[in-house]
């Protein structure tokens, strides 16, 4: 499978390159999305953020350099991109729980993460229920947050993002401003440089931007749009996942150069029936 394929050609390319600094950018290029949408997807399938996995690897090939060779600790550092023997310590102990200069005795406790090799196997899980459509493009207004690129803290801090919104009266200003397509609640997801990315809590309109809030043109792309069923914030986040893991390597389509969005609609967002979409932006291969 092409898709999967390029995915593991990526892989492939890191661990060809975890003493140099690795180029994001390159490794998008090869998997065949931008950066933002590959530590996405890397993410949602390993499990682990792409920066846990990358510091995994380096710190597996570090404990074999200690034991294997008598080379300064400074040097080993160096050798995996840390400048600073303290930054190195940490990173080390994080992975070993012990200190590099400990990993040289006889008969203590380390750890191994060996490389990544991604497969599609079979789940049988619930359907999932989507549409195909291209849309114009269209500029939203509302309030926004900036985040690092990591999965299990967006989990955290977006939830929280959007109570803060909640609580401070914007949605209802937010209403107010709504008059296109799609209509309702967006949390829009906008990637910057690979490596962090502005979220949007905010509506698709024409008026004017009120001074205090941000706005966002959203390019003319074709959308994956998929109905989301259950309570929030679990729901979505579970469908995210499934999409990426489940739906994508075997749609024919891969993501295109535009932001994710979450369309949230009128109702109880704790309720199991509650109701809301994802936008997919995708292109054939």
């Amino acid at each position: 499978m092409e898709w999967l394929s390029c995915l593991n050609e990526a892989v492939n390319y890191m661990e060809e390159h975890l003493e140099d600094e690795i180029n994001l950018e390159r490794v998008a290029r090869i998997a065949r999305c931008s950066s933002f949408h590959f530590q996405r997807m890397f993410s949602y399938l390993a499990d682990i953020p792409l920066s846990e996995y990358l510091r995994r690897r380096k710190m597996t090939r570090a404990v074999f350099d200690l034991q294997t060779s008598d080379e300064k600790i400074i040097n080993i550092a160096l050798k995996y991109g840390y400048e600073s023997p303290t930054a190195f310590n940490r990173a080390f102990q994080s992975v070993h729980g012990i200190a590099p200069s400990a990993a040289r005795a006889q008969g203590v406790r380390l750890k191994a993460y060996p490389p990544i090799s991604f497969k599609i196997s079979i789940k049988g899980e619930a359907e999932m229920n989507y549409r195909i459509e291209k849309k114009g493009a269209f500029r939203i207004a509302g309030v926004r947050e900036h985040y690092a690129m990591n999965i299990e803290e967006c989990f955290t801090n977006v939830p929280l993002f959007w109570q803060k919104t909640a609580q401070s009266g914007v949605i209802p200003r937010l209403c107010t401003l709504m008059n296109r397509e799609p209509k309702g609640i967006l949390g829009v997801s906008t990637c910057m440089n690979g490596k962090d990315f502005d979220y949007y809590i905010a509506v698709a309109t024409d008026q004017e931007t009120p001074e205090d809030m941000a706005e966002y043109h959203v390019p003319e792309c074709t959308w994956a749009i998929f109905e989301c069923i259950g309570a929030m914030p679990g729901a979505i986040q579970n469908l995210q996942k499934r999409i990426v893991s489940e739906w994508l390597p075997n749609s024919g389509y891969e993501y295109a150069n535009a932001p994710d969005i979450e369309v949230y609609f009128e109702g109880n967002q704790q309720a199991e029936d509650y109701r809301c979409e994802v936008w997919l932006p995708v292109e054939k291969k």
